[in-house]
């Protein structure tokens, strides 16, 4: 009997991959989260939701980032979001993108570079000085350069750590204490499945701060947990953000079809996730429906990583 799995070379859409079936706008890139995820304990929280610019790059209004779906559907639940971003612009298109849906909903943007301690300080400050706690941290920004040890300098390498890793580390650092002080609180890491291993393409600063990422959300869960502080982390597969715009426009001629049907084509269900579904997995685990939930991960991949050791 034919073997089923799929090669990591087309698990990335290096290869052909399985063509998607129907028309273009029933491709991955369209497809809506049918459902959205609800939760009454959040109403009236307060959020703080590092990487919420990535929105404003795309062509297709129906592409959100990670970080800007995440505080679209927290918005919806009625938590107030603190979000903050390197490029200003991207965050303040992102929350007029939430305010248009929700008009009535508490959306603060800040330009933050969360790489930098003191730039962190200052926006942990910020949000408790308006709100007096901090109930979610999303610890969502990630920088992606390709090349192995050899073929990655050593600059980018170190970019990579500071914004994958180090970021993690610096919004925790400042966040923990406000968490500790109000015996509660809920933290999400996003990293990646190039984090358990390898994917068809060397990512090696990528693919290691994304490992380390998760290992680091274990070990602040356990040293914490006695506070009634969780931490989580959200392991997204293959997923339509505007980043793919990018990639196409840059490794794939402008053929932004052409790559999504390739990045689709080798997940299990067919094609790639939206950030609607990445968000909720971080709300599930950020909710109260998750209270006995801490030190572990999600993997939001249509299947990736079920068969990827299966191939042939």
């Amino acid at each position: 009997m034919p073997r089923i799995g799929h090669s990591p070379q087309r698990l990335l859409g290096l290869g052909l991959g399985r063509p998607l079936k129907g028309n273009s706008r029933n491709s991955s890139h369209f497809f809506q989260a049918r459902m959205v995820a609800t939760y009454s304990d959040m109403q009236g929280k307060i959020a703080l939701v590092t990487g919420i610019g990535q929105a404003h790059q795309s062509k297709d209004p129906n592409i959100w980032g990670n970080g800007a779906a995440t505080a679209r559907l927290l918005a919806r639940n009625g938590v107030k979001i603190v979000g903050c971003d390197l490029d200003i612009k991207g965050a303040e298109t992102a929350k007029s993108r939430i305010l248009s849906e929700n008009p009535g909903a508490s959306v603060d943007v800040f330009a933050t570079d969360v790489t930098q301690s003191t730039q962190v300080k200052d926006l942990v400050a910020a949000a408790v000085e308006k709100y007096g706690r901090i109930d979610y941290l999303i610890n969502n920004v990630g920088l992606s350069r390709p090349g192995g040890p050899v073929e990655l300098t050593e600059e980018a390498f170190e970019q990579q750590l500071k914004v994958n890793l180090t970021s993690a580390f610096l919004c925790c650092k400042q966040v923990l204490p406000v968490m500790v002080k109000q015996q509660s609180g809920s933290i999400i890491a996003t990293s990646s499945i190039a984090g358990l291993g390898y994917m068809g393409k060397a990512h090696i600063g990528y693919a290691t701060t994304k490992a380390a990422l998760l290992n680091f959300a274990k070990c602040v869960a356990v040293q914490y947990a006695p506070w009634g502080i969780r931490i989580n982390a959200v392991i997204p597969g293959l997923i339509a953000t505007p980043l793919v715009e990018r990639l196409a426009d840059e490794y794939h001629e402008g053929n932004y079809e052409g790559l999504m049907k390739q990045r689709g084509g080798g997940v299990p269900l067919g094609r790639q996730g939206t950030a609607d579904e990445v968000a909720n997995a971080t709300l599930f685990l950020l909710s109260d429906a998750a209270s006995y939930i801490t030190g572990t991960s999600r993997t939001v991949d249509g299947g990736t990583t079920a068969v990827v050791c299966n191939y042939g």
